[in-house]
């Protein structure tokens, strides 16, 4: 609110004027609820498109049940968001799901390929939650949603090509593009964590050999470090064997901690050269637990990346800590209803 002084006629007239383009900002702001489907949990919020979260949850996902045990976990975190944005007068756009497998060309299908959910294929999820809770709804696969939350509100932002990792029990991934998420061909392609990285390798769970997963994703690391201690008689007997504890043994000098988290950013740092060497895109940005283990990380993987990629196709590529934690799903979600 201001005050406006006019000369009409010579007459000074005060007009008391509010400055509306405050109010048209607020009106401009949209709403949707994000839901990060898991093996383990269901994480969902309400989300504006600015990325700032008016509403968290967390429900166990019921994954070892059944599809239907999962669809109702689904509906109840929405009814419960659903309740919250009605209380506070927000209207909601409608709801984005970040699901395990793929998602048919029209983020409305599970089409399967989520082997932590039981019977999670052929799923009319959009249309089923649709029915159950009166909203739009859009699916993507998670590790997809998850680089496009990275992209447009966390590290990736600023930049139109980037190539996303999360390292965790698996390694999944998104690739985008001019702004755009990448999926292949009717929604069939960006396996980043599925591509051939040793010729005649080891059986990945995903019924190849040889796969960027099987050989660097954190479980990898976990069960290559447990060998190695199996096969040199030491154990942690009040300790769980984790990235963490790898880490922080590395930390502290331990040799067989040393060799195993070495060879883990090799195989890592191999992979990221060949989606260097293919996509040259502006940030790779790396996500899950062992990203936050400290700089240190982030630039062992990056020093070897850079020694196996193509010097010309790397000239612009930085490699990156994800910024956005467990939240990057959720938002990537939610931004499937903001224009």
């Amino acid at each position: 609110m201001g005050l406006e002084f006019t000369d009409l006629g010579g007459k000074s007239v005060i007009f008391l004027s509010i400055k509306y383009y405050v109010l048209l900002g607020d009106m401009e702001k949209e709403y949707a609820i994000g839901i990060d489907l898991g093996g383990t949990s269901v994480k969902y919020a309400l989300i504006d498109n600015e990325g700032v979260f008016y509403f968290q949850g967390k429900l166990p996902s019921k994954a070892d049940v059944s599809a239907e045990a999962v669809i109702g976990q689904l509906v109840t975190a929405i009814n419960e968001v659903k309740a919250f944005a009605q209380e506070q007068g927000y209207k909601i756009n409608g709801i984005g799901i970040g699901t395990p497998g793929i998602v048919d060309s029209t983020n409305r299908i599970v089409l399967g390929g989520a082997e932590n959910i039981n019977g999670w294929e052929n799923i009319h999820l959009a249309d089923r939650i649709e029915k159950e809770t009166g909203l739009p709804a859009l699916l993507g696969n998670d590790a997809n949603l998850m680089g496009l939350g990275e992209t447009m509100y966390g590290a990736g932002q600023g930049a139109t090509h980037v190539v996303f990792l999360t390292v965790g029990t698996g390694i999944g991934g998104a690739v985008v593009i001019d702004g755009k998420l990448f999926n292949g061909y009717a929604n069939r392609g960006t396996e980043l964590g599925h591509v051939p990285l040793i010729a005649n390798g080891e059986p990945c769970a995903c019924g190849s050999v040889g796969c960027l997963e099987h050989y660097a994703s954190t479980s990898a690391l976990v069960r290559r470090f447990s060998q190695r201690i199996i096969d040199a008689g030491i154990s942690y007997p009040n300790e769980e064997i984790n990235g963490e504890l790898i880490v922080r043994l590395y930390k502290q000098g331990d040799p067989i901690a040393k060799i195993s988290l070495e060879e883990h950013c090799d195989f890592l740092g191999h992979g990221i050269a060949g989606f260097i060497n293919i996509f040259s895109p502006q940030k790779i940005v790396i996500g899950g637990g062992l990203s936050e283990a400290g700089d240190f990380y982030i630039q062992k993987v990056s020093e070897k990346a850079r020694s196996y990629a193509i010097p010309d196709c790397a000239v612009n590529t930085q490699i990156i800590a994800a910024a956005l934690g467990n939240k990057a799903g959720s938002i990537g979600a939610a931004s499937l209803f903001f224009k």
